[in-house]
C-alpha cells in the first residue's frame, strides 16, 4: 500500500537551484568574520536575507491554502550554528535547548531561555511575517518557527563542501534528543513548506514583510533588517497533468519531484525527504512522491553518506574524538568506522563469539497514532480494530548490523549479528535467527524475524491480544536521539528500498544506526488488535524490543514500553481515548 504525499510536495519549489544561486550571489560577497582573539569562543553571526525580491506561488484547486516559500534564508558566518535539544527519557520534564558554540578547539554552551524551544520542530516564533494586499491593507500576520536543519546550501566557495548536520527536525512525538545545525558559510531556508501549515491567501498580489523576532535578534546579535518580498498567488486547476502551468513550469515541476525508490519485484517505497541540500550549494531535494507501504517513516532523513559528528558530548562537556582512545566495556572513543552498506560476500566463518566491545541498545517507545479502524483488505468486515504506530530505536553506542544469507531455493535466510571494534574491523558474530521473504503486496522484501512484539494488555497488565507482526525490514525512519554517543546524523538506509532486498537476493544487510529508530504503523491484518468484543475500560498497548533476546545488547532492561488506552462505545462503533503520557499529549 502506497500513500501519496500532498500535491504541494510533488510539485515543490520549481526553482530551488536558482534560489540558492541567488543566495550565494547576495551573501557570498559579505566578508568572513575574523578569528576570535578572546579565550572564549564567539557566537557565529546570523543574518536574514531574501534570495529574490519576488516569488510566484501556486494555490492548487482543492488545497486549503498556499504553502509558502518566500525564499528567505538565515546565513551563518564565523563558525557553525549548532544546537543540542534534549528531554528526559521519562517525558516528565520540558525540552531544553542549548547552543553549542565552537571556535578552534574551544567550546562554549549557552542554554536558550524558556519558551524559545518547546518541542523538536525548531525555534518557536522565530519569524514574524506580515502580508499586505495591493491596496496596502494588512490581510494576515503569522508567527513561524525555524528549523535550522531545513533546506540549505553553501553561500561561498570556501565553505565546507558538505554538511555534517541532520537533515530535518524530528516529528516523532517521543523524540528524546535532536541536533540542529548550519555549517559556517552556509544558508538555510526559513520556510517550512513541506511540514508547515498552508496560508489562506486568495489569488492576487501581496507584499510579505519578513522579520526575525526581537528576542531572537537580541539572543543571536542579529541586525534588525526585515526582508520584503513581492508575492503573486495564482490559482491552478488540477486536471491530473499539471494543467494551468506554463510549459516551462510543468517541466520544472516534473524534474524537481523525487520519485519513490522502486526495485525489481518490490513495491515503490521511497521515503519523505526533508528538503535538505545533498551537496555543495545543490538545490533542495523535493519530497518523495511515494511512501513505504507499512512504514510510517516520519522524521526520516534523506539517504546521504554517513558521517560522524566531530565533537561528542559527555555529561554536558564537549570532548574531542581523540579523548580516551580505544573501546572498553560499554564505551567507545567515537572513532568507529561505520560498517559497509552491503552484506558480506559469504557467511561468517570460524567460531561464533560475542566479544567485549560496544553493542547496540534497543529501546521501545510508547505507541502513538492510536485509533479505531474498520480494518484493511483482509480484515473481517464489521469488526473494530485498534491501530497504532510503534518504534524501536537504537541508543548505541554501536549500530545494530544484521546480515542474512540464503540457501539456494529457500525463502528463509540465516541471520547473523556482527560486532566491530573502534576501527570498524569485524571482531565477532553471533547467529540471530532468520530472515523471511514476505511476498504480500505492500511488503515484498526480506523481514528479520523476532525484532519486536506488540501486545494488548488488560488493566492489570496481563496479556489479552498479541499482534501477529514480529518480522521487520529494518530502516532508520526516525531520528529519536541524535545526542547519544556515536549517533549517526546521516544514516543511509532510511527507507525500505535501501536495505530490504528483492525476491532473488542471495544476501541482505539490515542496519539500525545509533540514534535512529524504526517506525511501523500497525494497521494491516494480524497487526492491529481486534477489540470488537472486548469490554469497555482501560487497556495498555505494550511494545517489546528484541522479545526473544536473539540480539545481543548493552542493556535488556529498557526493552518494554506501555501506553494506556481507554475503550468505549458499542461493537461496530468502538471509540478509544488516549490519556497523555506525562508531557506527551499526542494520542
Amino acid at each position: 500500500m502506497t500513500r501519496q504525499l500532498p500535491r504541494r510536495a510533488r510539485r515543490s519549489a520549481i526553482a530551488g537551484a536558482a534560489a540558492l544561486a541567488v543566495v550565494a550571489g547576495v551573501a557570498g560577497a559579505a566578508p568572513v568574520a575574523g578569528a576570535a582573539t578572546t579565550a572564549e569562543p564567539t557566537a557565529p553571526q546570523l543574518n536574514l536575507i531574501a534570495a529574490s525580491t519576488s516569488v510566484t506561488l501556486d494555490r492548487w484547486e482543492g488545497e486549503p491554502g498556499v504553502y509558502m516559500d518566500l525564499g528567505t534564508y538565515v546565513t551563518v558566518e564565523g563558525g557553525p550554528l549548532e544546537f543540542r535539544v534534549k528531554r528526559a527519557a521519562d517525558y516528565k520534564t520540558p525540552v531544553v535547548a542549548q547552543q553549542i558554540i565552537h571556535k578552534g578547539g574551544t567550546t562554549r554552551v549557552k542554554t536558550l531561555p524558556k519558551g524559545m524551544v518547546t518541542d523538536f520542530s525548531g525555534l518557536q516564533g522565530f519569524l514574524q511575517v506580515t502580508y499586505t494586499d495591493a491596496a496596502g491593507k494588512t490581510v494576515l500576520t503569522t508567527d513561524e518557527s525555524f528549523c535550522p536543519n531545513n533546506a540549505s546550501g553553501r553561500i561561498r566557495p570556501d565553505a565546507p563542501a558538505t554538511s555534517k548536520y541532520p537533515e530535518s527536525c524530528p516529528t516523532n512525538p517521543f523524540t528524546l534528543g535532536s541536533v540542529w545545525g548550519v555549517e559556517n558559510g552556509w544558508a538555510t531556508n526559513t520556510s517550512r513548506q513541506y511540514d508547515g501549515k498552508p496560508v489562506d491567501l486568495a489569488a492576487g498580489e501581496y507584499t510579505a514583510k519578513v522579520s526575525v523576532a526581537k528576542r531572537y535578534r537580541d539572543l543571536f546579535g542579529m541586525p534588525d533588517k526585515p526582508q520584503t518580498v513581492k508575492v503573486t498567488v495564482r490559482e491552478i486547476k488540477d486536471d491530473g497533468g499539471g494543467a494551468g502551468l506554463a510549459p516551462s513550469a510543468r517541466k520544472g515541476a516534473a524534474a524537481s519531484g523525487h520519485s519513490g525508490h522502486a526495485m525489481s519485484g518490490q513495491a515503490a517505497s521511497g521515503h519523505s525527504m526533508s528538503g535538505h541540500s545533498m551537496g555543495a550549494g545543490s538545490p533542495a531535494a523535493a519530497p518523495s512522491a511515494a511512501h513505504g507501504g507499512h512504514h510510517d517513516g516520519r522524521g526520516a532523513d534523506a539517504p546521504t553518506p554517513p558521517e560522524l559528528p566531530h565533537v561528542l558530548k559527555n555529561g554536558g562537556k564537549a570532548v574531542s574524538r581523540s579523548a580516551a582512545p580505544g573501546d572498553g566495556t560499554g564505551r567507545t572513543d567515537g572513532s568507529r568506522i561505520k560498517p559497509g552498506l552491503k552484506a558480506a560476500k559469504a557467511r561468517p566463518t570460524g567460531r561464533a563469539s560475542v566479544p567485549d566491545v560496544p553493542k547496540p541498545d534497543l529501546r521501545a517507545l510508547p505507541a502513538w497514532d492510536i485509533a479505531i479502524t474498520d480494518g484493511e483488505d483482509g480484515d473481517i468486515a464489521g469488526k473494530d480494530y485498534l491501530a497504532f504506530s510503534a518504534n524501536v530505536w537504537n541508543a548505541g553506542p554501536a549500530p545494530l548490523v544484521v546480515d542474512g544469507f540464503r540457501s539456494p531455493g529457500k525463502d528463509l535466510m540465516d541471520a547473523y549479528q556482527y560486532f566491530y571494534d573502534a576501527d570498524g574491523k569485524q571482531v565477532g558474530y553471533s547467529p540471530s535467527g532468520t530472515m523471511e521473504w514476505d511476498a504480500r503486496v505492500g511488503h515484498e522484501h526480506w523481514h528479520f524475524t523476532d525484532f519486536a512484539s506488540y501486545r494488548l494488555l488488560s488493566a492489570d497488565q496481563s496479556e489479552i491480544v498479541r499482534s501477529g507482526k514480529e518480522a521487520f525490514c529494518l530502516a532508520n525512519t526516525d531520528a529519536i536521539d541524535y545526542t547519544v554517543e556515536n549517533a549517526n546524523w546521516a544514516p543511509y538506509n532510511t527507507d525500505l528500498s535501501t536495505a530490504c532486498g528483492v525476491q532473488n537476493s542471495i544476501s541482505v544487510r539490515e542496519v539500525l544506526d545509533v540514534g535512529s529508530g524504526d517506525t511501523y504503523t500497525q494497521y494491516r491484518p494480524g497487526q492491529s488488535f481486534d477489540v470488537t468484543d472486548l469490554a469497555n475500560g482501560t487497556y495498555y498497548i505494550q511494545v517489546i524490543a528484541n522479545p526473544e533476546h536473539r540480539l545481543h545488547e548493552t542493556d535488556l532492561s529498557n526493552n518494554v514500553a506501555l501506553r494506556k488506552v481507554v475503550l468505549s462505545g458499542e461493537p461496530g462503533a468502538r471509540t478509544v481515548t488516549v490519556p497523555p503520557h506525562h508531557l506527551v499529549t499526542t494520542p
